[in-house]
């Protein structure tokens, strides 16, 4: 089985190539090759944009896929380029979505394919939404939607209140003994996917007619509190964390920019229903934990310093907000 994977080299696609590995398939990544050196042996390499659909259309002519998995598209717009593009070239188109489109906030659990797309906090989640209605009224390629949540390698730092890209500042609250944030009072249940449980559990939809035209979302069953994700960071530190509560709607007053990440997405409860994927994809699995990886995780950071960056701005509103509530 001939299969392309935009993208390739994301904390899930990447994992995902090494199981189509692991199965035998003829794998094509397409990219823009600023880190190839993380394809493994065996992979064939297209290096272009695919936001640039004329020359991508050129570097595709000629060749057809059994299956195209799309990990790179976040609008509408970029769907409906693939769509234009690969018509006539893949049996099967396979769009990562996100489990943060469904209904925020949540009215009932566990959260099945059925919950309603409905999210008013995040443009990004929206804009998963715009694809996903776009891609369910396409008829020239089969569709398949996958809706991944929070899904994590061994390089993530478990932040609730953070700024993208700046996550290393949670770690080193909690080493320097300093209160650390979580909205609302801690208990609200949240569920990390491991990628590699992801990868096993998503290859058999690849080529499987029984996916066309249906959405799964992919998720562990280990589920956790955003204190207990706290206190599990600070533990393998050796130390204790120290935790300030405070509501959603006071940190977003002051940090808007919290607005998608905490009501779009992590002040809810996150508890999945994986009934169906589980009828399609013998090889499931739910195996690592956030306990399982996080030495890993704070030993990257130990030993890559130039990922050691603090957002000073944002560190000014985080002190704010705890002194607000103390």
């Amino acid at each position: 089985m001939h299969v392309l994977i935009i993208g390739g080299t994301g904390i899930i696609s990447t994992f995902v190539v090494e199981a189509c590995l692991e199965h035998s398939m003829n794998l094509t990544v397409m990219n823009r090759g600023n880190d190839v050196t993380a394809l493994p042996k065996g992979v064939r390499h297209l290096r272009g944009d695919i936001r640039d659909a004329s020359a991508s259309t050129d570097l595709l002519e000629n060749q057809f896929f059994d299956a195209v998995i799309q990990f790179v598209a976040f609008t509408q717009q970029d769907v409906e380029r693939d769509i234009r593009m690969f018509k006539g070239k893949t049996k099967q188109y396979i769009f990562i979505s996100s489990a943060s489109a469904y209904q925020k906030p949540p009215k009932a659990y566990p959260i099945t394919e059925n919950t309603p797309l409905e999210n008013p906090y995040w443009s990004y989640s929206r804009n998963k939404i715009a694809c996903e209605q776009f891609l369910q009224t396409v008829t020239d390629i089969p569709v398949t939607i996958v809706r991944p949540s929070h899904t994590y390698n061994n390089t993530m730092i478990m932040a609730m209140v953070a700024r993208w890209g700046f996550e290393y500042a949670h770690l080193k609250r909690i080493i320097e003994g300093k209160p650390v944030i979580v909205a609302g009072e801690g208990t609200s249940l949240w569920t990390l996917t491991h990628g590699s449980d992801f990868a096993r559990s998503f290859v058999p939809l690849i080529g499987n007619q029984a996916a066309y035209g249906e959405a799964f979302h992919i998720t562990s069953e280990k589920v956790y509190t955003w204190d207990s994700l706290t206190h599990i960071t600070a533990d393998a530190l050796g130390v204790k964390a120290d935790i300030v509560h405070i509501p959603t709607e006071v940190i977003t007053s002051i940090m808007p920019e919290m607005t998608g990440p905490l009501l779009g997405d992590k002040t809810w409860s996150a508890v999945f229903d994986n009934t169906k994927i589980r009828t399609l994809s013998p090889t499931y699995t739910s195996r690592v934990g956030y306990e399982d990886v996080v030495s890993a995780v704070i030993k990257h950071y130990q030993d890559h310093t130039e990922l050691h960056k603090v957002s000073d701005p944002f560190e000014t509103l985080y002190d704010r907000l705890i002194a607000k509530v103390h």
